[in-house]
């Protein structure tokens, strides 16, 4: 059980000099149904989520958002509920259920504290599908099966609902697929560093973001994408030493139902930032969102200039004051905020707070 407030706010552009609190509760049950029912392999996982406050990406008007728990609707939700299967000697996986699909695909650890989302799944993957595809904060009913090998060797893919909805979200789950799936596969090798590819797809066609068919309606266009990401470990410090670990990822997409065709991510987490300090760590992150040809006009015809990407560059710092808080201070630089080419550079920043309850 984990509580995490955050006060982010535009201290530079954007459209006001404001900040918001917002929080994120995460109450999560892991159970070993080897142990409890002898089942062999078994594991059932839960995942409890509360989402309160404010939205300061309306302050700063990002495309991307700015904080990572920001959410469109606040409420309780049930996050995840899934349950999963070993086989081949544990070699290998299957899980089914309310699924996070980037807690393992399209995901970097070393990426991980940084809080604007474009560092958790890139944008032009997750701006896709009626409700987003199946993260944070409304997941999917999926099947997912993996398999590994040695060095590090894996390859993993899912199939999940594309229309996104769980227990808490006014829809509910969806268990129809009027929209089809997304299906999406992800192969990579590496232990202390990895490199990963991945693709992914939506069954059915997705409204496309500016043509129009004769109804006037949107058309349907496919929605499909890839991505390559990769981890290094620079400094090994082992259990008591600096560490240093870099990460870098492209992805694409087809631009035609996102506004983004292509984005890229890369920085380094530093862990053990002072030798006295054991939970300190650091990490800087830049990242570009390129914007599609339709998103583009369709800046255009809002009577601004188009940018060609927004991009950002975040610092942040998080250490432990108590065996139970952290606090992370972190600053955020947008440039072309929105996709307008005549918009101030907005300046960010946050103080985070996650106080581990249990």
């Amino acid at each position: 059980m984990t509580y995490t407030a955050d006060v982010t706010g535009a201290v530079k552009g954007g459209a006001a000099r404001a900040g918001k609190a917002l929080d994120n509760l995460d109450v999560i049950l892991d159970g070993d149904l080897e142990k409890l029912l002898g089942w062999r392999g078994a594991t059932l996982h839960a995942y409890l989520l509360n989402n309160s406050g404010g939205a300061p990406n309306d302050v700063a008007g990002t495309l991307q958002g700015i904080d990572n728990i920001e959410v469109g609707r606040p409420r309780t939700r049930l996050y995840e509920l899934w349950l999963k299967t070993g086989f081949a000697d544990g070699k290998g996986s299957a899980l089914t259920g309310l699924y996070d699909l980037n807690s393992e695909f399209y995901s970097t650890e070393a990426s991980g504290l940084l809080l604007a989302p474009p560092f958790g799944i890139g944008s032009e993957f997750a701006s896709t599908g009626p409700n987003g595809p199946s993260i944070f904060p409304s997941t999917a009913l999926a099947v997912r099966v993996r398999l590994e090998g040695e060095q590090g060797r894996y390859v993993q893919a899912a199939a999940l609902n594309a229309e996104a909805g769980t227990v808490g979200d006014p829809e509910g789950p969806s268990t129809k697929f009027d929209n089809g799936a997304i299906l999406i596969a992800e192969a990579g090798i590496g232990a202390s560093w990895r490199v990963a590819a991945g693709a992914w797809f939506y069954t059915r066609r997705q409204p496309d973001l500016r043509n129009l068919d004769i109804n006037g309606d949107p058309a349907l266009s496919k929605a499909h994408g890839g991505y390559v990401l990769a981890e290094y470990p620079f400094v090994d410090g082992g259990e008591t030493g600096r560490s240093v670990r870099g990460f870098a990822r492209i992805g694409l997409s087809d631009g035609d139902t996102t506004p983004f065709n292509s984005g890229w991510q890369a920085g380094v987490l530093v862990e053990r930032v002072f030798a006295s300090r054991p939970d300190s760590a650091f990490s800087v992150g830049m990242e570009q969102g390129r914007l599609s040809t339709k998103q583009r006009d369709n800046t255009h015809d809002q009577g601004l200039v188009p940018a060609d990407a927004e991009s950002s560059l975040e610092i942040t710092y998080s250490d432990k004051i108590t065996p139970r808080i952290t606090l992370q201070p972190d600053l955020q630089v947008i440039r072309r905020a929105g996709g307008d080419r005549g918009a101030a550079n907005v300046v960010v920043m946050a103080l985070r707070m996650t106080v581990t309850l249990f």
